[in-house]
């Protein structure tokens, strides 16, 4: 376990004293430094760890960080803006979010893995005046509580991503200073109790659904500064404002909840289902009678020095374990997806193992060190995180502790690695689930200690056997036993074989399931890797096989394992064979004696009389290295002492001859300098003698150049003056003009001045004694009036300076109106122009359509009257046809009667009379009904039915001709 210090080193540079923030994390069992870990530049206001212990966050004012405890390294930094400023960033429990609050009441939830915005809370209601300083959240994760310099409370669903209550506390209470919810073992992590930490020192516990008051710690006199409540919420512990810590027992202060209380709680609006406005969500706390701790008559509450060591009903009843969930709809959702969800997977597991969390107990196993047997694991076991060496060895070594088997087990670091690497943020998990472990799904395995499990790897050989003879016989055939195909397998839980997706995956399954279905893994994985197995005939083959990672796919080797564990006979299933699961006890862990103790005390009683012997040994050893070796230092001192004698003696030597070469060579090069300075001097005195003769030419003509200058200077001047004497003459000649001109000008105009002078004097003179007067008057006035005038101008001038910079806003005001409503009528007028250009083209779309649908419309009307009138042709000619059958029918009746009563001749002059008649009966449908024959003898009711049918036709055809000549005339009304 670790524990994570936020501390400010203070450093002083020249006159300037900053403060740098880092963060400590220490072992709180070893009480030994781990990491420090620098980037805050003010104080550290909060820390939060995730659930896995393997993130932190760290919040000050103006930042917030997201820090890797496996690493100690800084994953992400939060930068804000200095004017909004971080109120508190935590994580929310049993989840992957993080839920980030700023000053500016705004909150924002993220994910913790890709650091998505999942979703932001709305703002308070209106009218909220509340500025969020405290927060807290249940276990659950589902209500986010929030208070501040305010007696009003805001709930907050983080599911619905909504307010859904507003709880107003008494009046006394005017700020909040700390919130935390009460946990219940029963509610399944919905916690329904609130704890309010005002600013007056007294804690209220509200229930958050009934608005009740049910209970308060702390008086106005011995008010409380912090407060925090146990994980189980049996407990609270409060330090007081005189220095105190007081522990309240909420059983003692909620045994009278249950009796029927007075009304305490008046709701003024719940909350509607479609309204979040503020007016609707506030519920009151009303005063009344509330619970108090019992206070002894002296009005002190009795304290006593805490202890480590609890009892065992206690350490049961704080390690209890929510039971939420169901192992057979765990197994259903582990068949349907192949593994459980990476976020909740060890919450599962420690659901499913049932995990006591026994911390006294553990406590007790790591306090006895490291044991002898791991003490050199680093050389077994080189591995290259120190941190994760440590834990593995605290973890053997508490199992080495806990029973004597663990310490001479030569697999067990291999076995329990895995878990270590997985809960290395949690040492207790990581015990607890490997010790779990091997009580369940390692039964019999040390029965024959130090051998393998022969009984285990004979139940594995027996369901191979049956399942898959063939496979079985190759290792017959190939002095393959069990040890080699099944044994490391076993004694590494498939971690060499497999990877850490596959090895979780596994997992999920065996500790959803029986123990036997470890065993009926192994099987699995050599039945479903029979095709390279078959083809090996090498026994260092089958070791490299079963000791590496091969193509194989785990979901088919977990469903080969279902198939076992359904059709293996129960004679031969290890089900049958192995005990069902059973959990750790809580307060203390169970003895494990599951092996043959002779052997292992045996063996320990060698091991320790060896390892005696070896440091006897050892101690022999280094006496007599010690001896020789200052023997053998003497010796190479002696030796070092001669031969350096020697090197000196030769290197004086060495040097006489040295110098005695360097005194010839000086001699020679002395006589070599001596010529080579005889020859520049010579070479001196020439170049010497060359440059004086250059210098004297070049002097004697530069002094020739500047005579020649000098003349030319000469001539150039005298030219020049010359000139410039000619034009002064002109000059002056002119110049003698104008100044009699301006003479005489200057007389006539001093005789004007003089006298226009005298009359300004005059005036002047009037104008100053009244000026005078005047000034006389206005400073009188001024004397008088000096104090109210100031005091006014000041107003009027500080008015005006507003009216003027009200003018200049009003005026800046109205211009960006303008200009927002000018490019509003531009974009408005194009809007308009477009629509215009587009209705015009749809009109006259709209006319040619509309042409085009009144001559179709025309047309079909003159098809329609065409088509009616043959129908009332072809109906007048069927009912005169059937008028004419109707009628010759009944006169065939009439002659036939007739005939029967006539004698026989008068019937043969009948029939003959007759014949031409009926003979023009076959054209009766062809001739015009109004000069028919038989048209006279018509009934009077066909004759109207054929009136009044022709008559229809007529009407018909008049107004479809109307229809179609106000169709031509109106072609809007087609519109219409």
């Amino acid at each position: 376990m670790w524990l994570l210090m936020a501390q400010a080193i203070p450093s002083l540079l020249g006159t300037i004293r900053e403060t740098s923030m880092f963060l400590t994390c220490m072992e709180t069992v070893t009480k030994e430094l781990v990491s420090w870990m620098r980037g805050h530049e003010s104080s550290v206001c909060s820390i939060s760890v995730h659930a896995s212990g393997r993130y932190a966050i760290t919040t000050s004012s103006d930042t917030a960080q997201l820090w890797d405890l496996d690493t100690f390294q800084r994953k992400r930094k939060l930068n804000i803006r200095q004017s909004v400023g971080i109120q508190k960033v935590f994580f929310l429990p049993l989840s992957n979010t993080i839920l980030s609050c700023f000053k500016d009441n705004s909150i924002f939830a993220w994910e913790c893995d890709t650091l998505f915005c999942k979703y932001q809370l709305p703002g308070p209601p209106e009218g909220s005046n509340i500025l969020y300083k405290v927060f807290a959240v249940t276990r659950d994760g589902r209500i986010l509580a929030a208070g501040g310099k305010s007696n009003h409370l805001h709930l907050w669903c983080l599911e619905a991503t909504g307010l859904f209550r507003i709880i107003q506390m008494p009046a006394k209470v005017r700020a909040v200073r700390h919130l935390e919810f009460l946990p219940d073992s029963f509610d399944a992590g919905s916690n329904q109790v609130l704890g309010v930490l005002s600013q007056d020192g007294i804690m209220r516990f509200v229930n958050i659904q009934t608005c009740k008051l049910l209970f308060e710690i702390g008086t106005v006199e011995e008010g409380i500064s912090s407060s925090v409540i146990s994980p189980h919420g049996r407990y609270i512990a409060s330090i007081m404002e005189n220095g105190s810590l007081n522990v309240y027992s909420v059983q003692a202060l909620t045994q009278e909840i249950n009796k029927p209380p007075p009304p305490l709680v008046k709701v003024i609006e719940d909350l509607p289902s479609n309204t979040v406005s503020s007016s609707n969500l506030k519920m009151k706390i009303m005063p009344g009678r509330v619970q108090r701790p019992a206070r002894c008559k002296e009005s002190k509450i009795p304290t006593r020095v805490l202890k480590q060591d609890l009892t065992g009903d206690l350490e049961n009843k704080e390690n209890e374990l929510s039971e939420g969930l169901n192992k057979k709809r765990l197994q259903i959702l582990l068949k349907g997806y192949g593994e459980y969800p990476t976020k909740y997977r060890m919450f599962i597991w420690r659901s499913l193992l049932q995990l006591p969390e026994n911390h006294t107990a553990f406590s007790s196993l790591v306090d006895k060190g490291t044991h002898a047997a791991y003490l050199s694991l680093q050389k077994k076991y080189p591995i290259k995180s120190r941190k994760l060496l440590r834990v593995l060895q605290r973890t053997l070594s508490a199992l080495a502790h806990w029973s004597a088997i663990f310490s001479d087990t030569p697999y067990l670091p291999l076995l329990a690695f895995p878990f270590v690497k997985l809960f290395q943020n949690n040492q207790l998990i990581c015990f607890e689930v490997v010790a779990t472990l091997i009580i369940n799904w390692c039964q019999h395995w040390f029965e024959y200690f130090p051998n393998p499990p022969i009984n285990i790897l004979s139940m594995i050989e027996n369901v191979l056997a049956f399942h898959d003879k063939e496979l079985l016989q190759h290792f017959i055939d190939r002095d393959i036993t069990s040890q080699v195909y099944a044994w490391p397998l076993l004694e590494t839980l498939f971690s060499e074989v497999l990877t850490r997706e596959e090895w979780l995956r596994l997992f999920d399954n065996i500790f959803s399931n029986h123990p036997s279905f470890l065993l009926m893994t192994v099987v699995a994985y050599s039945t479903c890797s029979r095709a390279p197995l078959l083809n090996c005939t090498l026994k260092n083959d089958f070791e490299y096989f079963f000791h590496h990672r091969n193509n194989l796919d785990i979901n088919v080797v977990i469903r080969e394992v279902y198939h076992l564990m359904e059709t293996t006979p129960a004679d031969i299933h290890p089900n049958s064979m192995l005990d069902a699961f059973v959990a750790l006890t809580k307060g203390q862990y169970p003895i494990f004696n599951q092996y043959p103790k002779f052997i292992v005390d045996y063996q320990t009683r060698e091991w320790e009389r060896i390892r005696n012997d070896e440091l006897d040994f050892l101690r022999e050893r280094q006496t007599v290295e010690n001896m020789q070796a200052e023997v053998d230092e003497q010796r190479a001192k002696d030796e070092a002492w001669y031969q350096k004698q020697e090197l000196l003696r030769r290197a004086e030597e060495t040097r006489r001859e040295i110098l005695l070469q360097e005194e010839e060579k000086m001699a020679q090069q002395r006589q070599r300098l001596a010529a080579v300075k005889r020859e520049l001097e010579i070479k001196e005195i020439h170049l010497q003698d060359a440059a004086r003769r250059r210098l004297l030419k070049l002097q004697q003509d530069q002094r020739e150049m500047e005579l020649r200058r000098l003349e030319d200077e000469i001539e150039r001047k005298v030219q020049m003056r010359d000139q410039e004497i000619a034009a002064t003459a002109k000059d002056l000649e002119i110049r003698q003009l104008e100044l009699e001109a301006q003479k005489r000008l200057y007389e006539k105009d001093l005789t004007t001045s003089q006298e226009a002078v005298a009359k300004e004097i005059r005036e002047d003179t009037d104008a100053h004694r009244r000026k005078a007067a005047l000034e006389e008057h206005m400073f009188q006035k001024l004397l008088e009036n000096s104090q109210m005038g100031g005091r006014r101008a000041q107003r009027v001038m500080e008015d005006n300076l507003a009216k003027a910079e009200q003018a200049c806003l009003n005026a800046d005001w109205q211009i960006q109106t303008l200009h927002k409503q000018k490019c509003a009528d531009q974009q408005r007028s194009q809007g308009y122009y477009d629509v215009a250009t587009l209705l015009r083209e749809n009109r006259r779309k709209e006319v040619e359509v509309l042409n085009a649908m009144m001559e179709e419309e025309a047309q079909k009307w003159k098809e329609a009257e065409e088509k009616e009138f043959h129908l009332q042709s072809a109906k007048k000619a069927s009912a005169l046809s059937d008028a004419s059958r109707k009628w010759f029918l009944r006169q065939e009746t009439s002659a036939a009667l007739e005939h029967e009563e006539m004698p026989w001749l008068q019937r043969q002059y009948m029939d003959s009379a007759y014949l031409p008649q009926t003979s023009r009966l076959h054209d009766v449908s062809d001739m015009d009904p109004s000069t028919h024959i038989f048209s006279r003898n018509y009934p009077t009711e066909w004759n109207h039915m054929e009136h009044d049918l022709l008559k229809n036709v007529r009407d018909l055809r008049r107004r479809l001709t109307a229809r179609a000549r106000n169709s031509c005339r109106h072609p809007h009304l087609l519109v219409t």
